[in-house]
């Protein structure tokens, strides 16, 4: 009784409790659910690449059968359950899973609708390249520790000599004790700059890293949306990345039926399963929180992925899109904890701190390998050392050997009377005959030489930093060039950061819509400048009952605002309209705007600043003008904008951006113009949501076709020289009579000045036109019947466009065939309003001019005329 009584030892439970608990929770993080920092290899993947490279199972060799490498791996370094083992296997094997898979599966491994893999009775696997370069290569050379397996039978090694940051490469997620690690994949090559900028400058930030490692790379590609995230990982070791899926609008064409609008998925968020995705959308849809789906189906096969979602044709595709955004998958967060083991201990690490214990592992490697090879340099010289003994004393150490009585005798002889080591003893005595030769002799003398030459050079890398240094560089170059892949994952700025403006050219475009809705933008050098009265270049290819609807010049920088003809307005960058050839139709622009598919874009303004002193000034069918701050409309929702109030019937038809102090010229189809001012004595400012007044009084079965705006220093200039003109012909009058204006106007049409400008174009829709002064075009009240802007040289033609112009100006001219030709404003002759103008394009029977643009200013022309104003 005494006896067992001495046997127990009395403690505290609370002690006890605290004391095991910790030490199965070191237990769990170190052994099992957390990667090491240096390879980025939890234990039971390490040991089944470890475990393949000692079957051989490398990249030129044959598969083999995966339970025999589990089998390998139970029984040698994992006593754990085989599922946890095939498992891990399984991954490594995956590219949806791994940026970089490390072995090569062959077989069903699984798939991203989350099938199972095959069982590891029927699957094949072999190491891939990158494992035997760039994980496993010179573990034989003593450049990391080995330690007894579970049962002190085998060794293993604590950790693999990984030339590349693998764990940024693939990235890590496990579910310790009290703690856990989601660390993203990264881009090989981007992940080798970022080592190379850490050589060149240790003292590098978390933030200049990130212009080599711009962030994560899934191997499902997809999209990051913006970079905040990015930078809270990269410097915190915690961060929160919006991922988003690859989605596109397009028209599924279906025999017998009308086209319908699609949603087409083709890139998913990294891990998520696309048949519980498809499931759920289903299922939202039947339950009608996703409203505007009429089918949906997976039609992924083995060129890549692609879900279907088909529209309803009353469906805004951007409307749905961005609700599958926001309620489904499609759209997820990665929650980055980027947590590891450093010597064995649990820490948080930022981009630098990731880089640098690499780098310091790799130092302490390529340190270890060239103290290995130093030392079998050494050893084998020193061989040899014995050898050029023996060879330069032959004949001495052959009767030496021939009258010792055995082995140890002539050894021992050997040693002492040639002072040689033992190893070397041994080496001469184990020396064949036909090493004596002189040719052998020769070759031992070269060996030696060759390796005093090595042993100078590895001393040299062990003494200088530097050299190790130089050493990593040129092995990751080696890897990049053979392993590295483009990136797959889109990093897309948002709104406050980094924009695209930034990376894109702000080149001049032109825009082009079509009567059927088929939108594209186009380079304005595709037109080079013609000479007037030329057929011009085909600008699209349209269907046979199609027709150019709208047309304008920007550039890519500009916000593009659509104006519906129900008064909404929505918003656009320019280079987001995708760009096209010449003849291309284009894409409907209902799968870049949330408009009915009958619904009609009337006007386009581009807009490069929203300020607050210019106006947009808006003009409906039936007649009616109004104009509002710019400004209001600097913050456009993606469902549209009330931008004017319109009775039943009417519809917004033109609008144009104007400052107080401008005028507006507005023509209708029977070649009548009104000219009056935009201040607020004839248009005071109105909110977005009004009507307007009356603009123009029309005759019969005439309409209104355009409207443009005249620059409010002109109208002064205008209205200074009238006044000059009337002081002059009627000095003692008080009050003008209309007889006496009309006298003037009559007198002012037969001299035509070839000024500066600026000048009205007027182009009819058989292709003629002309530059008329402005001041020709009397300022006028609104609501007035205006005045004749031309006379027509053909019966039937009709007034196409009205614009104000200057001297230097281009202007493209469009067809409702869509011919362009563009020429500069120069070639067109200045005549009166009474004259019939020149032909400025030839046409075909059927067409006729649509419409008239002209091209813009780039930056830098701004500037040089911004100079020229100010000089």
């Amino acid at each position: 009784m005494s006896t067992s009584q001495e046997r127990i030892v009395p403690t505290n439970l609370r002690n006890e409790m605290q004391q095991s608990y910790l030490e199965y929770a070191m237990s769990v993080i170190v052994g099992r659910a957390l990667p090491d920092a240096r390879d980025g290899l939890k234990p039971v993947h390490r040991r089944i690449l470890y475990a393949m490279h000692e079957l051989g199972l490398t990249p030129d060799r044959p598969f083999r059968k995966c339970a025999r490498v589990v089998g390998e791996v139970l029984g040698k370094y994992h006593p754990h359950g085989d599922t946890a083992v095939y498992d891990a296997l399984v991954r490594m094997a995956q590219d949806f899973s791994m940026r970089a898979p490390l072995i090569n599966g062959h077989g069903n491994f699984g798939s991203v609708d989350n099938d199972p893999p095959a069982a590891m009775r029927y699957t094949e696997c072999r190491l891939r390249p990158i494992a035997t370069d760039a994980m496993l290569r010179d573990i034989e050379s003593e450049t990391v520790d080995f330690i007894d397996n579970f049962d002190g039978s085998q060794q293993e090694p604590t950790v693999l000599p990984a030339r590349i940051p693998q764990l940024l490469l693939n990235g890590s997620s496990g579910i310790a004790v009290g703690m856990a690690t989601n660390i993203p994949p990264h881009n090989l090559g981007e992940l080798i700059d970022g080592v190379l900028a850490l050589i060149h400058n240790p003292d590098i930030t978390d933030l200049e890293l990130m212009r080599y490692i711009p962030g994560p790379d899934f191997p499902t590609g997809g999209q990051i949306l913006g970079t905040a995230g990015i930078k809270e990982a990269f410097t915190t070791g915690r961060g929160s990345i919006t991922m988003r899926g690859v989605a596109q609008i397009e028209t599924i064409e279906h025999r017998g039926r009308p086209d319908r609008e699609a949603i087409i998925i083709t890139e998913l968020p990294y891990q998520t399963n696309k048949a519980a995705l498809i499931e759920k959308i289903a299922e939202m849809v039947n339950d009608k929180r996703i409203e505007g789906i009429s089918d949906i189906r997976d039609e992924s096969d083995r060129d890549g992925m692609r879900i279907v979602i088909e529209l309803k044709r009353d469906a805004y595709p951007r409307v749905v899109l961005n609700n599958l955004y926001k309620q489904t998958p499609i759209q997820m967060n990665f929650g980055a904890n980027m947590l590891a083991l450093v010597n064995n201990e649990p820490q948080l690490l930022s981009l630098k701190k990731f880089l640098s214990v690499f780098l310091d592992f790799r130092i302490e490697t390529i340190t270890r390998r060239t103290q290995y090879e130093l030392r079998k340099a050494q050893e084998r010289d020193h061989i040899l050392q014995g050898l050029l003994i023996a060879l330069g004393n032959l004949d001495r150490i052959i009767q030496l050997i021939r009258h010792a009585a055995d082995t140890p005798t002539a050894k021992a002889e050997l040693m002492e009377v040639y002072g040689l080591s033992e190893a070397q003893a041994d080496a001469i005595l184990q020396m064949q005959l036909r090493r004596l030769t002189a040719l052998e002799a020769e070759k031992i003398q070269a060996e030696h030489e060759e390796l005093q030459a090595r042993i100078a050079d590895l001393e040299d890398i062990l003494a200088r930093r530097s050299r190790i240094l130089e050493i990593i560089e040129t092995e990751v170059n080696q890897l990049k060039a053979t392993h590295a892949t483009p990136r797959r994952t889109i990093i897309q700025p948002m709104e406050g950061e980094i924009d695209d403006t930034d990376l894109i050219a702000n080149e001049k475009a032109v825009i082009l819509l079509t009567e059927q809705g088929y939108i594209k933008r186009m380079a304005v050098n595709e037109f080079g400048a013609q000479a007037r009265a030329t057929r011009g270049k085909a600008g699209t290819r349209m269907k046979e009952d199609d027709g150019v609807e709208h047309f304008l010049t920007c550039c890519d920088h500009d916000s593009i605002l659509f104006f519906s003809e129900r008064g909404v307005t929505y918003c656009l960058k320019a280079y987001h309209i995708p760009s096209a050839s010449r003849t291309a139709r284009g894409v409907p622009i209902v799968q870049l705007l949330p408009i009915p598919r009958e619904e009609k874009i009337t006007s386009i303004v581009p807009v490069s600043e929203f300020t607050d002193h210019e106006y947009l000034v808006m003009l409906t069918r039936k007649g009616y003008i109004k104009k509002t701050a710019l400004d209001a409309f600097s913050n456009i929702r993606a469902n549209g904008l009330i931008a004017i109030s319109l009775e039943e019937g009417d519809q917004l038809r033109w609008v144009q951006r104007a400052t107080q102090t401008d005028s507006i010229i507005i023509g209708s189809r029977q070649g009548m113009a009104i000219h009056f001012k935009t201040d607020n004595d004839q248009l005071r400012p109105l909110g977005r949501a009004t009507r307007g007044v009356k603009a123009m009084k029309l005759r019969a079965k005439d309409e209104l076709i355009s409207m443009d705006i005249i620059p409010g220093q002109v109208v002064a200039e205008m209205a200074s020289a009238i006044e000059a003109t009337v002081e002059e012909e009627v000095e003692d009058l008080n009050e003008v009579s209309e007889t006496v204006n009309e006298a003037v106007s009559e007198e002012q049409e037969l001299v035509v000045t070839a000024g500066q400008g600026p000048w009205v174009l007027v182009v009819t829709m058989g292709g003629y036109g002309k530059r008329v002064p402005v001041s020709q075009f009397r300022l006028q009240n609104r609501a007035g019947m205006g005045i004749l802007a031309t006379k027509f040289r053909l019966p039937k033609d009709k007034l196409a466009a009205l614009r104000v112009v200057n001297e230097g100006d281009e202007l493209m001219i469009i067809t409702s065939r869509g011919i362009i030709i563009r020429q500069a404003i120069n070639a067109i002759s200045p005549q009166s309003r009474m004259a019939t103008g020149v032909r400025v394009q030839r046409l075909d029977d059927d067409d006729a001019i649509a419409a008239v643009a002209l091209v813009p200013l780039s930056g830098e022309e701004e500037e040089v005329e911004a100079l020229e104003e100010s000089l």
